[in-house]
């Protein structure tokens, strides 16, 4: 009888170790449940970094239609678009960053 009992607590705990680590290994176990929450935390950073910038770029949209001189200033920084009759002049610079200037010759 006492061998029958030491039997069913060996097969119970047998069933209790195989169901843990179906519970921790299988799939959507508790492993899986710990990845899918870190996922979910670094998702929910990234979709709050990307509103950010979907704002930022919504209100430079917006002042390039409504501002004039914020398109002009723009147009001239990234394209390098100059107004009617202005004049560019071009700096040359030296090997150590500072502008060189002509020599006058005595």
């Amino acid at each position: 009888m006492r061998k029958r009992y030491v039997l069913y607590a060996v097969m119970l705990c047998l069933v209790a170790v195989l169901l843990f680590a179906w519970m921790s290994f299988g799939q959507s176990g508790l492993f899986d449940l710990f990845n899918m929450q870190k996922e979910k935390q670094e998702n929910v950073i990234t979709l709050k970094d990307l509103r950010a910038k979907n704002r930022l770029l919504a209100s430079e949209i917006r002042r390039l239609k409504e501002d004039p001189k914020y398109f002009e200033s723009v147009a001239r920084k990234q394209l390098g678009m100059v107004r009617e009759n202005e004049i560019i002049y071009r700096v040359k610079e030296g090997e150590k960053g500072t502008i060189t200037r002509p020599i006058k010759e005595k």
